[in-house]
């Protein structure tokens, strides 16, 4: 489930632009804790199970005069997955779920960006999860692009996905209401 937040990434994802020439290219703010890979789940269909990946790296193209070119990868530990609760993060961690002994990283890489005149996109590519790659959108939204008080330009978008467990190889019975993740990306990216 932590590895589906990482399609997000995908906010991470939420990135937009390239543009060889034109494209401008930008790193997600880790540092100052402005990007957020979360995840929502329900617990047997009684209560709702959040989480994040705490530890995940992420960067993106966006060409403002060719939004369509935007492109991001994003690349997520998933032992750094938190659900505030030690012995269900080491259950979520362990071969019932996210097996991360075998399967460290979860990764995203985008193969197709299609904005709208209204800020918002969808966001299509490659997610790699528990050793599974499948293809998935997020609904994605520009947030707001502009100078920051460093003197550094910023941009950021939000997104989010829901996915099956099944599609990644994760079939572990927990009830029909877990079958899918719902998962929330935020992405303040810094321009290089």
């Amino acid at each position: 489930m932590k590895t589906l937040m990482l399609a997000a990434v995908i906010a991470a994802t939420l990135t937009t632009g390239i543009s060889n020439a034109k494209a401008d290219d930008y790193v997600i703010d880790i540092e100052g804790q402005h990007a957020f890979i979360q995840f929502k789940i329900s617990h047997m269909g009684y209560s709702w199970l959040l989480g994040e990946f705490t530890d995940f790296e992420s960067s993106f193209s966006y060409d403002e005069a060719n939004p369509s070119a935007a492109k991001v990868s994003v690349t997520i530990d998933t032992n750094s997955l938190d659900s505030n609760h030690a012995e269900r993060d080491k259950h979520l961690r362990g071969e019932d779920f996210l097996d991360t002994a075998s399967y460290p990283e979860a990764t995203f890489v985008s193969t197709s960006y299609s904005p709208n005149e209204d800020g918002t996109a969808a966001l299509t590519g490659d997610l790699t999860l528990h050793g599974v790659t499948q293809s998935i959108t997020i609904d994605v939204r520009e947030v707001g692009a502009g100078n920051d008080p460093w003197g550094g330009f910023r941009r950021g978008f939000e997104g989010s996905t829901t996915l099956t467990l099944a599609d990644f190889g994760i079939d572990y019975d927990l009830g029909p209401a877990a079958r899918t993740v719902e998962m929330y990306l935020s992405i303040e990216g810094v321009r290089q």
